[in-house]
């Protein structure tokens, strides 16, 4: 089981390397992206969950709709958030928040009430995202060009990249609570909401054809690349593409096993631990400019969702445990 989820940890940095790769090469190609990811799990789920179209959904697929409403939203509002001068450490970064926008809704919605130590830790995340976005700001103003017109406009931009981000933050956290309410009523079905959240959006890609087929275009003009081992000749973009889609996958399986065979705090653990070293992949790889008040504002963010997730008391509970039974034995 620490394979599987080391494995799922490097293959997200992985996954994330190629989507900032794809991008960088050709800004824009996150619809694209996004669409083959959703067309391969579709396609898996379709063969072995679906069993082709035989197997009834145990959650009804009215439910399945609007949940996939919201994921496709996220997925779409996501990725046009790079294109607004949002680096992606920034971005990581503003999307580790998503414990903190679904305990603000839980209150507002589930009228849910948490411990001191919780409101805590979304005091320390809050600073931390502020610091980042507010040393951001500094950064796109000051790189931009010396014309005060074009300073201006990017900095307008990346205030939209951060009311995106913000919107899709909040849509996320609105739909683990939609998920929440649907298995306690219907029970926990994760494979079949991993088929159907990524099956039921793709008739939406229809409104972006456009702008895949343009990319699959740019795609196929790219510098030819010969696979490894194959000797099979691409066009390089679409390797990268192939090679995103089966680290992706892996990646989000990887999370389903930890949920089904582990404790949730081992989940917790490794999801957090996993942001953190994409974060720093990101930073090193791609030379991204991270002063020391990002180093603080990210120090900020990840301890505040290691107190929302008591992964310390919990540590101590759990060494207590065998302690106990070994002197009952």
């Amino acid at each position: 089981m620490a394979g599987r989820s080391g494995e799922a940890s490097d293959l997200a940095c992985g996954s994330s390397a190629l989507r900032v790769i794809c991008g960088r090469r050709h800004p824009g190609c996150g619809n694209i992206v996004t669409f083959a990811q959703f067309l391969f799990i579709a396609v898996e789920g379709f063969l072995f969950e679906a069993d082709l179209g035989r197997k009834r959904p145990a959650i009804p697929i009215r439910y399945y709709a609007v949940m996939v409403t919201m994921f496709f939203t996220v997925s779409v509002v996501n990725n046009y958030a790079l294109n607004l001068n949002i680096a992606m450490p920034l971005h990581m970064i503003f999307r580790s928040g998503s414990l903190i926008a679904n305990m603000i809704l839980g209150i507002i919605i589930l009228k849910k009430r948490y411990s001191i130590f919780k409101y805590t830790s979304i005091a320390l995340v809050s600073v931390g995202i502020f610091i980042c976005t507010f040393m951001s700001a500094k950064q796109v103003t000051s790189e931009s060009s010396s014309s005060e017109n074009d300073g201006f406009q990017a900095f307008a931009w990346w205030l939209l990249g951060i009311g995106a981000l913000t919107f899709a933050l909040l849509m996320s956290a609105r739909m683990g609570i939609f998920q929440e309410t649907l298995y306690k009523q219907f029970g926990k079905h994760s494979k079949e909401a991993l088929f159907y959240n990524h099956a039921l959006p793709l008739p939406g890609f229809i409104f972006l054809a456009s702008d895949i087929y343009d990319h699959a275009v740019l795609f196929n003009k790219s510098e030819l690349y010969q696979v490894p081992g194959i000797g099979v000749t691409v066009p390089i973009m679409w390797f990268y593409l192939l090679m995103n889609v089966i680290t992706q996958y892996v990646c989000i399986r990887g999370v389903f096993i930890l949920t089904t065979e582990c404790a949730s705090l081992t989940v917790t653990l490794v999801v957090t631990l996993r942001k953190f070293v994409s974060l720093i992949f990101s930073i090193l790889y791609f030379r991204n400019p991270f002063t020391l008040w990002h180093w603080l504002g990210t120090l900020f963010v990840f301890l505040g969702t290691l107190m929302y997730t008591e992964v310390w008391n919990n540590l101590g509970t759990s060494k207590g445990q065998p302690q106990k039974e070994d002197k009952k034995n």
